[in-house]
């Protein structure tokens, strides 16, 4: 159990649970010496022995499991920033990354989005339907001239027949992006929604069928893309991707044009 000398994960948790407002959660708040819940009202909650939660408070419980951590972080009212703090404490690394439905962006980071001018930058989910997206992206790879339904990055590259004549590599790329999707679908743990869109693609497209059943997996990262444009021609550019700060179902992926003349190509696009 990864916990420093004087007992990190007790001392915090004995902390949120004094913080708790009982008669709010249903119990009686007549007579109570301390402020917050009892212990033994937080191992009802949980769903855990009284006894093995005190040890835990008491840095002797040895180590949770992650079902244990995640109802006890449940019966505290934790906050998402909480429940990985409380992972980090307990088990040394951050808890799986949950699926969330309803992927609305905050308007703060549109304006992120919107600020990188001659970079297509877009944000996806978890089962990689396009978020949000600046102008430049908007431009270069078209997601404003697509329906709702159809921004989705897998879908467009798997059952659009103009993702081969504009991506020159598209064995590679489809590769790249089988594998980092199921990068990603592990991370999120069993999902009713990636199943059906695994299944849906599967259905919809051999390619992707077959590619699924190898075991390739890594990450989005950064690299290098050559995207052929109908209207400028072939633009070179780099890319990285970021993890969007509270939200790890949330991926924000930005291209910058490799040289002066790959930028052009993108400002005559905007113009």
């Amino acid at each position: 159990m990864h916990l420093a000398e004087n007992n990190a994960l007790g001392t915090y948790l004995r902390e949120r649970r004094t913080r708790l407002d009982a008669a709010s959660l249903g119990f009686a708040s007549a007579r109570r010496r301390t402020p917050g819940l009892r212990r033994e009202e937080v191992a009802q909650r949980a769903h855990i022995s009284t006894t093995w939660y005190t040890w835990l408070e008491q840095g002797r419980g040895g180590a949770p499991s992650e079902p244990v951590l995640e109802r006890i972080a449940q019966a505290l009212v934790l906050t998402s920033d909480e429940r990985e703090h409380v992972f980090l404490l307990a088990l040394g690394r951050a808890p799986a990354v949950r699926y969330q439905a309803g992927n609305a962006i905050s308007p703060r980071l549109q304006r992120v989005l919107d600020g990188l001018t001659v970079s297509p930058a877009f944000i996806k989910s978890l089962t990689w339907d396009l978020v949000a997206w600046n102008r430049a992206a908007g431009a270069v790879f078209g997601y404003d001239a697509q329906a709702p339904g159809e921004r989705n990055i897998l879908r467009r590259i798997f059952c659009n027949p103009e993702s081969r004549v504009a991506n020159a590599d598209w064995d590679r790329v489809a590769r790249f992006a089988v594998a980092a999707f199921r990068a990603d679908a592990a991370r999120a743990g069993p999902s009713a929604e990636i199943e059906m869109m695994v299944a849906a693609l599967s259905a919809d497209s051999p390619a992707f069928a077959a590619l699924w059943r190898d075991s390739d997996v890594r990450s989005f990262g950064d690299g290098v893309k050559h995207f052929r444009h109908p209207a400028v021609g072939v633009i070179a550019m780099e890319f990285s991707s970021f993890t969007v700060d509270g939200r790890p179902d949330l991926g924000m992926i930005v291209y910058h044009p490799m040289t002066e003349e790959d930028a052009g190509r993108v400002r005559a696009l905007l113009d």
